[in-house]
């Protein structure tokens, strides 16, 4: 099985060295073209020079030699090719012998794939319009190519191979440290992501990257370290809660009782109802558990109906006013005029959202604070913020309020309570497709904000 930098760097290498090898084929192609054809326009200007040559000697002498422009052998021998002059009626003047170049030809083209058989080809003499004779040109080559000619093709090839040689090498180079790239973030995620699943939640991925999605991979394996680590302290957290809660009232039941029976001590009224305290208080505990499967149940239903969040929030402000009272705490009810404050919901559920937020405001408030709940709308939301000014929320506590049977600090530990109360109100907002956002600070109190649809 290969890495993925090894299969990433293989991949590219091998599509580079396709690119590459195909752009030297063609290149190489188009530059044999082009130099054939300029070597073809050569010979065929030759051609022209040779035929211009011969009419020019027929105009001197009126007709032809023995010698008429034998001169012309020297030449031909030395290019490689074969020149013979005939007369008008195609009978020879003079002419080469084409074994005087075929030697010469082929050593000229050793391992050249351009040699073959031996080809002429006639050209017509004309003077004043009439054919006076015929220069014949032999060779065994479609093109002749000199020493120099040869020499510049094998030069130009190469080149090409060199080029392509130098380009594969940096290539690869380029491959190996772009895969790089790619493959040192994945490899960390993955190795991460073992982890995780090994119980090791401290693992934790430091790479940068300057790729948008790897780096959103890396942030998300992270977030995803964190989450885990978190939920396993909520829930080692989550099963020393619970075996407190039970504990407790079942030690003092059973102490009491094994008192009462040994005749340690005597059975009175005030003690039954003692003991009769920690059955409720066990019994609550149960009922809590109970109310949080009934909100997790996947198929919890609803009752969808016109909501005013604006009657709802004060039917509940108006439930609370006396316990306000009691507590010596300032209550207030602040609603912006001219808003629409209609939703779709279950009356009943949200109802107990506010319930839950404004009663945790006034337990957590001290005696001669302040409560105040506000709404008012912002473009399709209508918004309820709860704000109180009690003992707050640590910072490090707020992620997890929302949590089963999560109770924070001691301070707040010391105050009565489930622990469940924000884990329905998240539930239920989740059910009507609302949200709610958290502020606090130590000793300054704390901002329940809560955002709903309004009904279009």
């Amino acid at each position: 099985m290969q890495s993925i930098r090894r299969r990433l760097s293989l991949i590219l290498i091998i599509c580079s060295f396709s690119a590459v090898v195909l752009s030297a084929l063609f290149v190489n192609i188009s530059v044999e073209g082009t130099f054939n054809k300029y070597m073809k326009d050569i010979q065929n200007k030759r051609n022209e020079r040779i035929v211009q040559y011969f009419q020019e000697i027929y105009r001197r002498d009126k007709s032809w030699l023995k010698d008429s422009g034998v001169e012309m052998r020297h030449e031909a021998f030395m290019s490689n090719y074969c020149l013979s002059l005939l007369d008008s009626k195609k009978n020879l003047v003079w002419g080469m012998n084409p074994d005087d170049i075929k030697d010469k030809t082929e050593m000229m083209m050793h391992g050249s794939q351009e040699k073959g058989v031996y080809t002429s080809k006639t050209l017509d003499i004309k003077v004043e319009g009439n054919i006076v004779g015929y220069a014949v040109i032999g060779q065994y080559s479609p093109i002749l190519l000199s020493e120099e000619d040869i020499n510049f093709k094998k030069s130009i090839n190469e080149s090409i191979v060199a080029s392509v040689a130098l380009t594969i090498i940096f290539v690869a180079l380029i491959s190996m440290s772009i895969s790089k790239q790619f493959s040192t973030p994945i490899k960390k995620v993955s190795e991460i992501s073992m982890d995780l699943s090994k119980g090791n939640y401290e693992s934790r991925s430091n790479i940068k990257s300057t790729i948008k999605e790897l780096n959103n991979l890396n942030i998300s394996i992270n977030t995803l370290g964190d989450t885990l680590k978190n939920q396993d302290l909520l829930r080692k957290r989550l099963v020393t809660d619970i075996s407190h809660e039970i504990r407790t009232p079942l030690n003092v039941l059973q102490n009491n009782l094994e008192a009462m029976i040994d005749g340690v001590l005597p059975i009175t009224e005030e003690r039954l109802n003692g003991l009769n305290e920690e059955v409720v208080r066990f019994g609550k505990l149960l009922n809590n558990l109970n109310t949080l499967k009934e909100f997790e149940s996947e198929d919890l239903n609803i009752k969808i109906d016109r909501v005013s969040i604006e009657d709802l929030v004060g039917a509940v402000y108006k439930d609370f006013s006396i316990p306000a009272a009691e507590k010596n705490l300032e209550l207030n009810y602040n609603v912006e005029a001219g808003g629409e404050y209609i939703t779709l919901g279950d009356q009943d559920r949200l109802k107990q959202v506010f319930i839950n937020l404004l009663s945790n405001a006034i337990k957590f408030t001290r005696s001669g604070g302040k409560v105040e709940i506000n709404l008012k709308e912002a473009n399709d939301k209508i918004i309820v913020e709860i704000k109180d000014n009690g003992i707050g929320i640590r910072r490090e506590d707020i992620n997890f309020i929302f949590e089963r049977l999560y109770r924070g600090d001691k301070s707040r530990q010391e105050i009565e309570g489930s622990g469940v109360g924000l884990t329905i109100v998240k539930k239920i907002l989740s059910l009507h497709s609302a949200s709610i956002e958290v502020e606090s600070e130590i000793g300054k109190g704390t901002l329940f904000t809560l955002y709903f649809n309004k009904k279009k």
